[in-house]
């Protein structure tokens, strides 16, 4: 391969990796507003959990106290 003609190859290898660099970069201000709104969500679900954890452990403790009464109920 002659010289001038490797060097066109390195040249348009090098275009493509720039173009494809390129469409990566111009995709970033998407991708970060994506994270942003991950974030976000992630937030509220955490909210949302401990909502439902709480909500969780009071059934619980009413099950446990009705079982309690229930069983106090039955010995009367």
């Amino acid at each position: 391969m002659a010289d001038k003609d490797y060097q066109t190859v390195l040249i348009e290898q090098l275009v493509d990796q720039n173009k494809a660099i390129l469409e990566y970069v111009g995709q970033l201000p998407s991708i970060t507003r994506d994270i942003v709104h991950l974030k976000e969500d992630v937030a509220e679900l955490r909210s949302d959990i401990k909502i439902v954890k709480a909500a969780v452990t009071d059934l619980n403790q009413q099950a446990a106290n009705h079982e309690h009464r229930i069983t106090r109920l039955e010995a009367a």
